[in-house]
């Protein structure tokens, strides 16, 4: 009788499984959105300043590793998903957004030793190659300049989706990226090395079609 009462019970969870619902996949995009750069509308487009933001890291003494913000950030991207390689970027930081969440700090990283911002109140990215690495993620080459310095930088990119934004509706299209550089290749070297020289970057972008 037991076994006939486990057998029962056995074929009635695998009912109940075979009718449940598929839950939605990772992967799936909302409705009127695509995850699929194939399907993303070609043309220009503008960053988003309320969804665009540079994050940095940079390790402190050894103990910690401290976050900040570059909070004024423009950009303008030419989108080809056919041939991703014709794709460009170009962006301007505005290096006196630098934000610690301390004020003491935030006056420091404005002075010579740091980000110089009164001799150097913009850092720009020019990309110069744009080479996919996968479905979704791509490898961008460009030009960094900081404090008067122009060096080659690259950054992974990953794209999240594209279609139009339920908020505002306009065509949109979101990226994020990740970066390494070394702040003494720029002539940031106050503190090296109990500061760190490796800043991590973490990008992320919001950009709405232009044309």
């Amino acid at each position: 009788m037991k076994r006939i009462l486990a057998l029962a019970a056995l074929l009635l969870l695998v009912g109940a499984a075979a009718s449940a619902p598929e839950p939605a996949r990772a992967q799936d995009a909302p409705p009127g959105l695509t995850k699929d750069p194939g399907q993303v509308k070609a043309g220009r487009y503008r960053l988003d300043p309320a969804h665009g933001k540079i994050t940095w890291s940079i390790s402190h003494l050894g103990f910690s590793t401290y976050y900040g913000q570059f909070t004024e950030v423009a950009g303008e991207l030419t989108l080809d998903p056919k041939e991703p390689a014709r794709s460009s970027v170009s962006v301007k930081i505005g290096t006196g957004s630098a934000n610690a969440l301390n004020d003491k700090l935030n006056a420091h990283l404005k002075t010579p030793d740091f980000l110089d911002v009164a001799a150097h109140p913009e850092a720009t990215f020019v990309s110069t190659a744009i080479e996919p690495t996968s479905p979704t993620t791509a490898r961008v080459t460009g030009t960094l300049t900081l404090r008067g310095v122009a060096k080659p930088v690259a950054f992974d990119a990953t794209f999240n989706q594209a279609g139009v934004n339920p908020v505002d509706k306009a065509y949109s299209v979101g990226f994020d990226g990740w970066a390494v550089i070394k702040r003494s290749e720029f002539g940031v070297n106050a503190f090296l090395p109990l500061l760190g020289d490796e800043v991590a970057l973490r990008l992320e972008g919001e950009f709405k079609a232009i044309d």
